[in-house]
C-alpha cells in the first residue's frame, strides 16, 4: 500500500513539472541570441584591427626612422612606430621581410635599427575570430530545438494525464497530517455517527458476518467553518487508512468527458490503496439536481455526476471504500445522490453551543502562550453564532494583536478585541467624527441600548460603542439570556423596535434623521417582511407563507417565485409591514420619552469615554431607576450576537 501511496504521489508530482509555456521558451531562446550577438559585437569592437598600409610605405617609415618595432605574423606584419601607433601591412610571401625592405631600398643601418621579431600565430585568436560566431549560432539553433521539442512532449504529457485525477493523498503514517478526533473539538452526535464508519474500516468482518450492510456513502452537511473536512480527516486518521481528497469543482473541465474520466481515475485510484476514504469537498459542485443545467442534459457536469452514480453503485460492500462528501446546499443536490446505497447517511453539523466554543478555544490555545488573566469560558459567552472556523480565526488575530504589541503572552484584553474584530472589521481610527457627528452617534446607539434595556423581550445589552469599525459609526451588541432554538412574535416585535431606537432618538433629540439609521431600517424591516410571510404572525394574513424567496425545485427544474398570488395579497402584506414599523416605531419613542433623562447622562458619558462596558451601563441604568436584566450563569448563550449600527 505504501509503495502504491509513493508511486500515486510520484506521480502526482511529475505533472507539476510542465510549467513553461511556448511563447515563453520562444521569448527565451530569442534572448539568449540577443545577448550573444550584442557581447559578440562589443568584443569585435573592442579588438578591431589597426590600420593597413602598403610594404612600400613601411620601406619608406623605415628609412626615415619612424618605425621602432616590426613583429610578422604569418603573412601579415604588425608595425610600431616611435609615436606609439601601430599599423599592419602585409608582406610578400616568397620572401623573408628583411629581403622585402632591402628590395624596397632600406638601407641597412636603418633595418638594422628596427626590432624584427616573428610571432607564431595564436590558435585561441583563430578560432575566436573565425569559428565563435558560427559555433554560437550552432549552440542557439540547437537550444531552440531541444525547447520546441520538450514543449512537444509537455503537451503530450499534458494530453495524457488530463483525465487522471487530482485528487491529494494523505498518507495514513504521516504524523505531521494525520488528524483524529481528539484534534475536533465539539460534534459530539456527529462523531458518534461517523465512529461505525471507523469501526467498519477497522473490522469489517463483524458486520459482514451479521449479514449489515455498511453505508457506501456520507453526506457531511453544516455551514461554512463548522468542520466538515476537518472531521473527514479525523475518520480517515482513526482507522488509519488513506484519505484522498479533492473538491468537486476539480472535476469540471471545458472539454466534455474529462471530469467522468477523473472520476473512473480517482475510483481506480482508491480500489488499489484500499481500504480508504475518497473525499469530495463542495460537492454540490457537481451534484445538483439534473436537468437545470444551462447546457441541458447533455453537459460536462451531468456527466461527471452520472459517472460518480455509477461509480459509488460499482463496488461491494467488502471492498473496504468509503465514499465522504461535504456541502452546504444540501437542498440543491440530485436525489438520485441521497437515495439508499449512496449516499445514504447523512451527518448534520449544527453552529456549536457554548460548551463547544470552549472546547474548540481551548483546543486552538494550546499551541498559543496564555496570560493568567485569560478566559475562555467568558470568551465562549462572547462569540455566540461563531463557527469552528470563527473561533479560530479569533484566536489567532488575538495572537497577532499580542505580537504587533511586543507582548509575549496573549491576554484577555487582545481575545476580546480579536472578537469585535473578527465581527466588525478593524478600528478605524483614521476616521474621526466631528464633534456633532460623535454625539449624534452617541445618542444613536443609546438609543439602541435604552429600548433594549426597557423592553421585556429584548436581550441585554452587552457593550456600546461609538468607536468606528468596518462600515459601522458605532455599535451595540446584544447577547440573550438563555439558549432559545424558538423565537416569539414578542421578542420579534422587540427587536424591530431595537432596531428603530436610534432613528427615535436622533428625531427627538434633534429634531432630524440621518443616514445611520439605513441599516436598521432595513434590518426591521426584513424581519417584519418575515414575521407576515414567513412565520404566519400577522392576524390579518394569518398562518400562510407567502415568502417570495422561495425556491422550488419541480419536474428537475429550478422554480423560483417572485410574485405573491394575486395584487390584493401583496397590498395586504405591504400594509402589515408598514403597521408593524409604525408600532414598533411608537414603543421606541414611548421608552426615550419615558427614559429621556437616562439618555442624556448615557449619551454625555458615551461621548467622554467612547465605550460603555455592561457593567458600567447598568450602573447608569440603577442611577437613573431601571433594572438591569438578570444574567444567570447557568444560563447558556447560544442565540447568535445582534448588532444595532
Amino acid at each position: 500500500m505504501k509503495n502504491n501511496l509513493e508511486n500515486n504521489k510520484n506521480m502526482k508530482e511529475s505533472k507539476g513539472k510542465i510549467t513553461w509555456r511556448f511563447s515563453e521558451k520562444i521569448l527565451t531562446a530569442l534572448l539568449v541570441l540577443m545577448i550573444i550577438s550584442s557581447l559578440f559585437t562589443l568584443f569585435s569592437e573592442k579588438n578591431a584591427p589597426a590600420p593597413t598600409i602598403p610594404i612600400s610605405q613601411v620601406a619608406k617609415d623605415v628609412n626615415d626612422g619612424l618605425i621602432k618595432k616590426i613583429t610578422v605574423k604569418g603573412d601579415s606584419i604588425d608595425v610600431v612606430y616611435q609615436n606609439g601607433k601601430t599599423k599592419q601591412s602585409l608582406k610578400e610571401l616568397e620572401a623573408s621581410l628583411s629581403q622585402t625592405l632591402t628590395n624596397y631600398g632600406v638601407k641597412p643601418d636603418k633595418l638594422a635599427a628596427v626590432a624584427i621579431s616573428v610571432a607564431n600565430p595564436s590558435s585561441f585568436n583563430f578560432w575566436l575570430i573565425n569559428l565563435l560566431p558560427a559555433v554560437l549560432s550552432i549552440l542557439a539553433v540547437l537550444f531552440i530545438i531541444w525547447l520546441l521539442s520538450r514543449q512537444v512532449r509537455g503537451a503530450s504529457m499534458q494530453a495524457f494525464t488530463f483525465g487522471q485525477s487530482r485528487a491529494r493523498i494523505v498518507d495514513p503514517n504521516d504524523q505531521g497530517q494525520k488528524v483524529t478526533f481528539k484534534d475536533v473539538a465539539g460534534v459530539k452526535e456527529a462523531k458518534e455517527e461517523l465512529k461505525e464508519i471507523v469501526d467498519f474500516l477497522k473490522n469489517p468482518k463483524k458486520f459482514i458476518d451479521i449479514g449489515a450492510r455498511i453505508p457506501k456513502g456520507v453526506l457531511l452537511m453544516g455551514a461554512p467553518g463548522t468542520g466538515k473536512t476537518l472531521l473527514a480527516r479525523a475518520v480517515a486518521g482513526e482507522a488509519v487508512v488513506p484519505f484522498l481528497y479533492l473538491s468537486g469543482s476539480e472535476f469540471v473541465e471545458m472539454f466534455v468527458g474529462v471530469g467522468a474520466s477523473r472520476v473512473r481515475d480517482l475510483f481506480k485510484m482508491a480500489k488499489s490503496i484500499a481500504p480508504a476514504i475518497i473525499f469530495i469537498d463542495e460537492i454540490d459542485a457537481i451534484g445538483r439536481h439534473r436537468g437545470s443545467g444551462m447546457g441541458g442534459g447533455n453537459d460536462e457536469r451531468e456527466q461527471t455526476l452520472n459517472q460518480i452514480l455509477v461509480e459509488m453503485d460499482g463496488f461491494e460492500p467488502n471492498e473496504k471504500l468509503i465514499v465522504m462528501a461535504a456541502t452546504n446546499r444540501p437542498d440543491v443536490l440530485d436525489p438520485a445522490l441521497l437515495r439508499p446505497g449512496r449516499f445514504d447517511r447523512r451527518v448534520m453539523l449544527d453552529a456549536p453551543d457554548i460548551k463547544d466554543r470552549e472546547e474548540i478555544l481551548s483546543l486552538h490555545a494550546q499551541k498559543k502562550p496564555l496570560g493568567e488573566d485569560v478566559n475562555l469560558h467568558v470568551i465562549a459567552e462572547r462569540t455566540p453564532g461563531f463557527s469552528g472556523a470563527d473561533l479560530a480565526n479569533m484566536m489567532n488575530e488575538a495572537a497577532i494583536l499580542a505580537a504587533r504589541e511586543d507582548r509575549k503572552k496573549v491576554s484577555q484584553y487582545d481575545l476580546i478585541r480579536s472578537v469585535e474584530k473578527v465581527m466588525l472589521g478593524p478600528e478605524r481610527k483614521s476616521h474621526i467624527l466631528s464633534k456633532q457627528e460623535k454625539k449624534i452617534t452617541a445618542y444613536h446607539e443609546m438609543g439602541h441600548a435604552l429600548v433594549a434595556s426597557v423592553l421585556p423581550h429584548s436581550d441585554p445589552v452587552h457593550k456600546v460603542s461609538i468607536v468606528s469599525r468596518g462600515y459601522a459609526a458605532g455599535y451595540t451588541l446584544k447577547l440573550p439570556l438563555e439558549d432559545r432554538r424558538l423565537q416569539s412574535k414578542k421578542e420579534f416585535l422587540d427587536d424591530i423596535a431595537v432596531s428603530l431606537g436610534g432613528y427615535a432618538a436622533e428625531k427627538m433629540i434633534f429634531g432630524d434623521i440621518t443616514t445611520g439609521a439605513t441599516n436598521d431600517i432595513q434590518v426591521a424591516t426584513a424581519l417584519a417582511r418575515d414575521m407576515v410571510t414567513k412565520y404566519g404572525m400577522s392576524e390579518k394574513i394569518g398562518p400562510v407563507a407567502y415568502d417570495n424567496t422561495a425556491s422550488k425545485m419541480a419536474a428537475g427544474t429550478l422554480v423560483v417565485s417572485d410574485k405573491y398570488s394575486s395584487e390584493a395579497i401583496s397590498s395586504i402584506i405591504d400594509e402589515e409591514v408598514s403597521r408593524i414599523m409604525s408600532e414598533a416605531l411608537e414603543r421606541a419613542n414611548e421608552v426615550i420619552s419615558t427614559h429621556q433623562k437616562a439618555l442624556d447622562s448615557l449619551s454625555l458619558e458615551l461621548i467622554r469615554i467612547e465605550t460603555l462596558e455592561r457593567e458600567e451601563f447598568e450602573k447608569f441604568l440603577v442611577l437613573n431607576g431601571i433594572k438591569p436584566k438578570k444574567r444567570s450563569e447557568e444560563n447558556l448563550v447560544e442565540e447568535p450576537l445582534t448588532i444595532e449600527g
